[in-house]
């Protein structure tokens, strides 16, 4: 009997090639090529705050208008991504309220990852929230696209009798069209999947296959790698990635087609 096997994959950096930049809205000053969740876990008391609006919403509205005037006024809903300590969306709220970040930081870093990354197929935004010192340190926005070998090593991993699944920090809204792209059914995609969602659904999926691959590339990744059959870390992203990181995954590889390979070996 052919033994039934399940590849979980996070998304950005993973399935997607991605361009990130942060603002301190303080200092006034960009910074680029970060990656957020690395900034969350640098410190206690940190979220990454997810905005349910598309770019174009936001890039329409008044420079001048507060976050949380525009949050008020549209009725946006938000969801906290990963944390580096117990985070509800209550306190995002409260930081929020109390910080008076404006629109226009959100059009700095949209119109910079968009000067960079043009015709991006994906684009979000968000801040990092601190409960213990009620600031935002840092406004992000981040575009990408899908990596050259994303599509084939799904649809190779499809034919070989695979099921591929996402779980991943992002909102539906780009999910759904991350999905719909290279073909995962939006059935297998769980969004605003935290590091503690990413463990429980690897956990789960075990019990339903004989053999369950992890396969990321973020801190808010570690649990799950770990939890998983096989974990597998991929550096495609080109950046620096923690050294707990890569201890905590099985197979560390370069391009995410290598995948097809270590399924082909079990």
């Amino acid at each position: 009997m052919q033994k039934r096997i399940a590849v979980i994959f996070d998304s950005a950096g993973t399935l997607l090639h991605m361009y990130r930049v942060a603002k301190d809205p303080h200092a006034d000053c960009m910074i680029d090529e970060i990656e957020s969740t690395a900034l969350v876990a640098k410190k206690p008391h940190q979220a990454l705050v997810v905005l349910h609006t598309d770019p174009e919403t936001i890039l329409r509205h008044d420079p001048d208008i507060s976050l949380i005037k525009f949050i008020n006024d549209n009725d946006i809903s938000i969801d906290i991504s990963c944390s580096s300590s117990p985070f509800t969306i209550d306190m995002a709220y409260d930081v929020i309220k109390k910080n008076k970040v404006m629109i226009g930081d959100f059009h700095d870093v949209l119109k910079c990852v968009t000067g960079q990354c043009p015709n991006a197929f994906y684009l979000a935004v968000g801040i990092i929230a601190d409960s213990q010192n009620d600031t935002i340190p840092y406004v992000l926005s981040t575009g990408g696209r899908v990596f050259q070998n994303t599509p084939k090593t799904v649809k190779t991993l499809g034919e070989m009798g695979v099921d591929t699944y996402i779980a991943s920090g992002d909102s539906m809204h780009n999910l759904r069209q991350l999905a719909k792209c290279v073909k995962i059914p939006i059935e297998r995609v769980f969004d605003i999947a935290t590091t503690h969602d990413k463990e429980r659904i690897v956990l789960e999926m075990k019990k339903k296959y004989d053999t369950v691959l992890m396969v990321g590339d973020g801190i808010n990744d570690i649990l799950a790698l770990r939890a998983a059959d096989v974990g597998v870390m991929t550096t495609q992203q080109g950046d620096v990635r923690p050294q707990k990181l890569k201890n905590a995954a099985d197979i560390v590889i370069k391009d995410i087609v290598e995948v097809v390979d270590i399924v082909s070996n079990l």
